[in-house]
C-alpha cells in the first residue's frame, strides 16, 4: 500500500483538489487497491467543512467530484501513516517541518516537485482571487499528479 497525503493551509481549496484529481488518476490506472489518498490542512480554520464551492465547481467541470471530502487538520500520526506528505507551497511545507516527528522528514516534499517541467514550484492559493485562479490550480495539480502517478507505480523495495 502506498499512502499519499496532500496538504495546504485550510484544506478547502488546493489539497482537496489534489486529493480528488489524484484519486481519479489512481482509478484510471487501476491502482485504487494499492494507493490510499487523503488531504489535510496545517491550520484548523475549516475543520469539518466541505471544499470551497469554487474549487468544487472548477473540479467538477473536469470530471472530479470533491463533494464527499471534509476538511481536517494534519495530525502527528499522519507522518507515520503516509509515505508521501506533499505540501502545496513553502509556507505549509515549513509548517509541516515544525510538527514532523524526527525520522519522518524524508516524507515531506512540495507537490510540484513531481512536475519538474513547470516553472512554478508552488501551487498558489486561489482563495482570495478570481475564478481563473482555481483553473490554474487545477492545471498545476494535474501536471504534478501525472508525475506522482509515475512515482507510485515504480516497484518498491
Amino acid at each position: 500500500m502506498v499512502r499519499v497525503l496532500f496538504v495546504c493551509m485550510g484544506n478547502i481549496c488546493r489539497s482537496p483538489t489534489a486529493e480528488g484529481v489524484f484519486r481519479n488518476l489512481v482509478i484510471q490506472h487501476g491502482l485504487e487497491s494499492i494507493v490510499e489518498i487523503d488531504s489535510a490542512g496545517t491550520h484548523a480554520y475549516h475543520i469539518g467543512h466541505e471544499p470551497d464551492r469554487r474549487s468544487q465547481a472548477a473540479a467538477l467541470r473536469r470530471g472530479v467530484d470533491l463533494s464527499p471530502q471534509r476538511a481536517r487538520r494534519v495530525e502527528v500520526a499522519d507522518f507515520e501513516t503516509f509515505d508521501y506528505v506533499l505540501a502545496m507551497d513553502e509556507e505549509n511545507l515549513d509548517n509541516l517541518r515544525v510538527v514532523c516527528p524526527p525520522g519522518y522528514e524524508h516524507k515531506l516534499k512540495l507537490f510540484l516537485e513531481y512536475a519538474p517541467h513547470l516553472s512554478e514550484k508552488e501551487v498558489p492559493d486561489p482563495y482570495y482571487g478570481g475564478l481563473t485562479g482555481f483553473e490554474r490550480v487545477l492545471d498545476l495539480i494535474e501536471a504534478a499528479a501525472e508525475g506522482l502517478i509515475t512515482e507510485v507505480r515504480r516497484p518498491r523495495r
